[in-house]
């Protein structure tokens, strides 16, 4: 059975990147980086990227976004998107 993981999307250093957390380990986090920051990465964009590292959405699984402020506690920071969805590896990564 595939394990499930997080991944998560954000903005840094100007250009999308998109991650799966993988907890509890000292394994370096898969990573892809898209090449803009704008426009946001499609749906299909997202799921090809999490193809390259060994991942797929789960059935159902949507993506769901949250603000965040750059300075934290600071309410006139600038905000910062970040998407998660719940997706599983079908390369055993994170075993």
């Amino acid at each position: 059975m595939a394990r499930e993981f997080t991944a998560q999307m954000s903005v840094f250093k100007g250009r999308w990147r998109l991650y799966v957390v993988l907890l509890n380990t000292t394994d370096a986090w898969p990573e892809f980086g898209f090449d803009r920051a704008l426009p946001v990465p499609t749906f299909t964009e997202r799921t090809e990227a999490l193809s390259v590292l060994g991942f797929e959405p789960v059935p159902g699984a949507e993506w769901a976004w949250t603000e965040d402020s750059e300075t934290y506690g600071d309410p006139a920071s600038p905000v910062v998107l970040i998407a998660a969805t719940r997706v599983r590896s079908w390369t055993g990564a994170g075993s």
